[in-house]
């Protein structure tokens, strides 16, 4: 866009940059607000427990049931039957694999029993069981 001024007749050619830093704050701002919103779980009402260490949550693998007995991996839908091996499958690709289980509190003991005993059986060392801190 071309500006003249009336002292003279030239055309200024600068770009006005105050309109982009205005629209890059806004997309940072909203960066910043939906960030935190981007989790890779399923959403299941966790049982209440006394708060533990802090996870991180940016590298683990999230196995979440939900209260109906389905088992997700990441948002993937995960068939018990085929859960062992999916779960061979990361330990395969990533040695140090960490889980993160985020188990609805009505899912049936039997459920989360059977996915422990994948889990120890496929030797993943690092599990985390995800509870929500007493009020």
């Amino acid at each position: 866009m071309a500006i003249s001024t009336s002292e003279n007749d030239d055309v200024v050619s600068e770009i006005n940059i105050t309109p982009l830093v205005d629209v890059m704050l806004v997309l940072l701002i909203v960066f910043i607000v939906t960030a935190p919103l981007l989790t890779n779980s399923v959403k299941v009402n966790l049982p209440k427990a006394a708060p533990t260490k802090n996870l991180d949550q940016n590298k683990a693998v999230v196995v979440s049931i939900k209260p109906d007995g389905d088992i997700y991996l990441d948002k993937e839908l995960v068939q018990l039957a085929v859960f062992e091996q999916e779960i061979q499958r990361r330990k395969q690709e990533n040695p140090e694999l960490a889980l993160n289980l985020n188990a609805d509190e009505k899912v049936p003991y039997g459920t989360v029993a059977k996915i422990l005993a994948n889990i120890e059986r496929v030797g993943v060392n690092r599990l985390s069981i995800v509870t929500v801190p007493n009020s």
